[in-house]
């Protein structure tokens, strides 16, 4: 192990982050990483900036994104890293998944106001993200703000989470098909934290459609789940990677650096793209 760290899935204000990927570096830099990835959800539109500034501080940012994905109703992210920013099938599904996201938050915020609640419109939620890529945390932070609920995780319980009072489900790709698009982009497929997607036996199917790794390393994880999926990574051979899912203000149960993998894996996600 060397004492160089990296923090492989962190977001900005292009999805549900609040920092822009400028603030997401410069933090990067003063906790002493040496690689990030920004993986904002569904879209790329950090990513070259975040490269640009981290060649100014000597942090190297890998290209990065999470996208979403659905099986039978469960939410599966998948991560998709060192793939091209041109010429790639990933960016035209990016712009119809982002139409989609669009679309849902729309849904929802009907579905509120069948529920008497008719004070929070679109532009409010979109005005709070610089991309298409709108979110139920946006949606939630309304909740809080409008005093519909007292907090964030209220408003996932009653109205937003799954199968909640006014959810209603992303655009519809199989995690399998998430896997194939971002391989077919030239770049590695790893599952987004597992301990919280809970769909354990779908894995070994993952794995078969190309699955390259598994988040292993995850912010407030105790040391058993973390043995459970390294074990995982050894039984499939499959890349250990992990990160803090940073969000800035917008998730304060984490923050850049709070999880972390040594940059040797850094080094072993280039060597396998490389041998792929």
């Amino acid at each position: 192990m060397s004492e160089r760290r990296a923090d492989l899935h962190i977001h900005t204000y292009y999805s549900d982050g609040t920092q822009s990927p400028a603030e997401v570096v410069s933090e990067a830099a003063a906790c002493g990483l040496a690689a990030i990835a920004i993986t904002d959800h569904d879209t790329l539109d950090g990513v070259s900036e975040a490269v640009a500034v981290g060649q100014s501080l000597g942090v190297e940012v890998i290209t990065g994104v999470e996208l979403s994905s659905d099986f039978s109703g469960k939410d599966i992210h998948i991560l998709g890293y060192l793939f091209g920013l041109s010429d790639n099938p990933l960016l035209e599904k990016l712009s119809l998944i982002q139409s989609g996201r669009v679309e849902r938050m729309r849904k929802m915020i009907d579905k509120l106001i069948s529920l008497g609640i008719n004070d929070i419109a679109f532009d409010e939620v979109s005005g709070q993200v610089r991309s298409d890529a709108v979110g139920r945390l946006h949606l939630a932070k309304l909740l809080v703000q409008k005093g519909h609920v007292a907090s964030l995780d209220m408003a996932f319980t009653r109205y937003l989470g799954e199968g909640a009072q006014a959810y209603f489900p992303k655009y519809q790709q199989t995690p399998y098909e998430a896997i194939r698009l971002i391989k077919d982009s030239g770049g590695l497929a790893v599952l987004a934290h597992p301990m919280l997607t809970r769909k354990d036996e779908l894995i070994r199917g993952m794995v078969s459609a190309g699955l390259d790794g598994i988040e292993c390393y995850y912010p407030n994880c105790s040391p058993a789940v973390t043995d459970f999926y390294l074990n995982l990574t050894t039984k499939y051979g499959l890349l250990a990677t992990g990160g803090s899912d940073a969000h800035g203000r917008g998730k304060t149960s984490t923050w850049i650096s709070k999880a972390y993998v040594d940059f040797s894996v850094v080094e072993r996600m280039k060597q396998r793209l490389a041998a792929s």
